[in-house]
């Protein structure tokens, strides 16, 4: 037989727990310790009354100022003279321009001086031979440029020193423009609006389409006397007095270079001939006087007219003015137009005093001679003739 292995001992699947740890002895409470001794309270005796002064008497005291409000911009629709540019339908007149009889006077005064011209484009065109014929007709041609929009600009920017309005000038000025050409019945798209950097109150009516208004004039006239102003010159464009001016100026142009040339030249033979003493001068003045007397008995005394043209020129030029007036104040702009001439004449007045007080406090006269070369009436004349309207009631 086999033995039996001998039997391990059995251990027990939970593992024992760990007895209680053992309750030491607490330790009793720390005696509480003594408190320090209360000593009496000593208060500190009170310092004696100081005699008090005499207490001041009391005044009432003025309020505050109350807080000021900033200046506010003076409205410009506060202004008698401002005017709504808020127009609603507008009626365009078939008749967009006329020729008045200021501007037919104009084109026949004129005739004179394109006459001396067409006889200095003639000689002219005698170094020219056989083309000769076609220098005069181009000449004669030219004056339909006066109403060529390129050409225009160029007169507008080179002679008159105008310039196209910033988008914000132009911003301003449409309105206006947009109200006078409404009234009037005129097609506003049919002129150009061009500003001239000035600092005096001005307006020109130049070519045949173009309105320029001075820098002054657009920033600081209220809008209604500016419309007062662009109705004007708009006066001047529809009553024919722009484009006839210029083409007469246009034409007379070959004779004034020739008259100035002759002037020159004729200065300069006698400042020679006085080198030769009394003799040389006779017989220049002879010479000229010679050629002078031939020139007008085989013109027929033409040439003489010339030298009154300038003054019956000026005498239609005062009257185009006055028509030009009469137009803005149909429109219903004379109120605002005497408040323009009225700043004019101030203005008139301010430098004729800076002159007298150049010229040492004497006051320079116009002569009568100068007077009747002047290009706009007098004030008084131009207030005379819109007195009817301003006696109307307003537009």
């Amino acid at each position: 037989m086999t033995q039996q292995p001998p039997e391990y001992p059995q251990y027990p699947t939970q593992p024992p727990q760990p007895s209680a740890p053992p309750q030491y002895p607490q330790s009793a409470e720390p005696p509480p310790y003594p408190q320090a001794p209360q000593y009496p309270a000593q208060t500190p005796p009170a310092p004696p009354p100081y005699p008090q002064a005499a207490q001041a008497p009391q005044y009432p005291m003025a309020p505050p100022p109350a807080p000021s409000a900033p200046p506010t911009p003076p409205d410009p629709a506060a202004h008698p003279h401002h005017i709504s540019t808020d127009h609603g339908r507008v009626h365009i007149r078939r008749d967009q321009r006329r020729t008045d009889a200021t501007a037919v006077g104009s084109l026949l005064l004129h005739l004179p001086n394109f006459l001396c011209s067409l006889f200095v484009v003639g000689l002219v065109s005698l170094f020219f031979g056989g083309f000769g014929i076609v220098v005069v007709l181009a000449w004669l041609a030219s004056g339909a440029l006066v109403f060529h929009r390129p050409t225009e600009s160029a007169v507008a920017r080179r002679l008159l020193g105008l310039r196209y309005p910033t988008p914000q000038e132009r911003a301003k000025l449409e309105p206006v423009w947009r109200e006078v050409t409404a009234r009037a019945g005129i097609e506003a798209r049919n002129y150009e609006l061009w500003v001239e950097d000035s600092d005096s109150l001005n307006a020109v009516a130049a070519a045949g389409h173009i309105i320029g208004v001075t820098r002054f004039a657009m920033n600081e006239l209220p809008n209604g006397e500016l419309a007062a102003v662009m109705a004007h010159e708009l006066g001047h464009h529809v009553g024919g007095h722009a484009w006839a001016g210029l083409l007469g100026h246009w034409y007379a142009q070959p004779g004034r270079i020739a008259w100035r040339v002759l002037k020159a030249f004729s200065g300069f033979v006698f400042h020679v001939s006085r080198a030769f003493g009394c003799i040389g001068v006779a017989v220049i003045v002879m010479v000229i006087g010679s050629i002078a007397l031939a020139t007008i008995s085989s013109l027929y005394g033409l040439p003489l007219l010339v030298l009154a043209m300038p003054y019956a020129l000026a005498a239609v030029g005062r009257r185009s003015e006055l028509r030009a007036d009469e137009h803005a104040a149909e429109l219903g702009f004379a109120p605002m137009l005497a408040a323009v001439l009225d700043k004019l004449h101030q203005q008139e007045q301010r430098t004729e005093a800076a002159l007298t007080a150049a010229n040492g406090g004497v006051k320079l006269e116009e002569s009568a001679l100068s007077k009747l070369l002047s290009s706009h009436p007098d004030h008084y004349t131009r207030l005379h003739h819109l007195q009817p309207y301003l006696r109307q009631p307003p537009y």
